[in-house]
């Protein structure tokens, strides 16, 4: 069965704009799934997973574009960055829009040659696992601002249990089929396919173990704020090997560094990024949450929490292929705000609580923004319970399942 995608009607509008469209992310969120679905009867279809089809492009990549004309779709394209040049050319040539789909979960690499080769002849789009909107049936929708600005849907009821169900099978649309694979089985073989596929040649031969308690040691700071010795110390490497990995993380789509707010008028602002595990499920394997119930009642359930609810506004943007204009706050006296979300010259904040009875001391710190000479919009408490509310005259209480 197939499950609507929100990116769906951004990749159609791009594709009578743009020559060449280059869909990234993490292995397996679906990049394939939905080109293919979306795509137009003559686009042919070619993978460059096939050693032989990949060895035709890199040795004679003029005849594997004639082999495979536009329009096409090429998978894994990362493995052939040596084509995008001649792709270029084509497109130079002919000029059309919709020629060339491609695929890519390698951004490292993928985007380096991107940037060089097809510098604004490609409309670049990020796609991630299944958003909750996705899951329920209900992929279209704008990217979430918060607040006044929310549609109520039908039906909020969502239990605690629903939630960190969700939260602990995470976003990888095979954990979302009807048979879904055994949750220890698929991440322990998602972990072995990106080691070997995407990451053995980016890191020293012999590092794999290293690279993995690595990955966990970030999977136990989800939600907090990057501290880079820590995470080498724990990981037991050196800085720079730990500063080399977090980039090729970051790069791969596996962990976002959300950036704090910046303020020319405040300088007692922090200005170190927080670090989020992309994919909960994934997170919670590495760290031996066994199931929603043990991850829910356990010491990093509000961690996350949060997590989950940053991740799905994330996806909310950029599954509308928009960049989101999201960053955290948090000054050098310790007032902290979970999200600040900037439109035009409007900022909304956002405050995350794994509680279905919110009140007005967990956004105490809002008042801070006073100080900050901006316009304050519509701001939003993201919570457990059970309807929309207004909390007061500029903040609604917002359950998950609206986000």
């Amino acid at each position: 069965m197939y499950i609507s995608r929100t990116i769906e009607e951004f990749l159609r509008v791009a594709n009578t704009q743009f020559p060449v469209l280059v869909v990234t992310g993490p292995r397996q969120t679906g990049k394939t799934t939905l080109l293919r679905h979306i795509a137009e009867e003559e686009r042919a279809y070619v993978t460059l997973d096939d050693p032989l089809l990949r060895s035709l492009a890199y040795d004679d990549p003029q005849l594997f574009l004639q082999r495979f004309p536009a329009p096409v779709l090429i998978d894994e394209i990362q493995y052939v960055p040596e084509l995008l040049t001649h792709i270029k050319i084509k497109v130079d040539t002919e000029q059309k829009a919709g020629m060339y789909w491609l695929t890519g979960s390698q951004q490292f690499h993928l985007m380096e040659g991107v940037s060089e080769s097809l510098a604004g002849r490609a409309a670049i789009l990020n796609l991630s696992g299944f958003s909750s909107r996705e899951i329920q049936g209900r992929p279209r929708g704008e990217p979430f601002i918060g607040g006044n600005e929310i549609i109520a849907t039908t039906d909020l009821k969502e239990s605690l249990k629903f939630v960190f169900d969700r939260i602990w099978r995470g976003s990888y649309p095979a954990m979302w089929t009807e048979n879904s694979p055994d949750w220890e089985l698929y991440y322990s073989s998602y972990l072995q396919t990106y080691l070997h596929r995407d990451v053995k040649n980016l890191i020293n031969a012999g590092d794999e173990r290293s690279f993995i308690r690595f990955l966990r040691t970030c999977a136990a700071r989800t939600s907090q704020m990057l501290n880079i010795n820590e995470l080498c110390r724990d990981a037991d490497i050196n800085h720079a090997t730990g500063k080399r990995w977090l980039s090729i993380l970051e790069s791969a789509g596996i962990i976002y560094l959300l950036e704090p707010y910046h303020s020319n008028i405040n300088k007692r602002l922090m200005k170190t990024p927080k670090l989020f595990f992309m994919d909960t499920g994934l997170a919670a394997y590495l760290l031996h949450w066994s199931s929603p119930d043990v991850l829910e009642s356990g010491a990093m359930s509000g961690a996350f929490f949060e997590t989950f609810v940053v991740t799905e506004i994330l996806k909310s943007w950029w599954h509308n292929g928009k960049r989101p204009p999201i960053n955290w706050y948090r000054d050098k006296d310790g007032k902290e705000i979970d999200l600040i979300i900037t439109k035009g010259d409007v900022i909304h904040p956002v405050e995350i609580k794994k509680s279905a009875n919110p009140s007005k001391e967990d956004i105490r710190h809002f008042r801070v923004l006073n100080s900050l000479g901006m316009k304050i919009g519509a701001g939003s408490l993201i919570c457990l319970a059970d309807r929309k509310l207004p909390l007061n005259d500029y903040v609604q209480i917002i359950p998950t399942i609206m986000i």
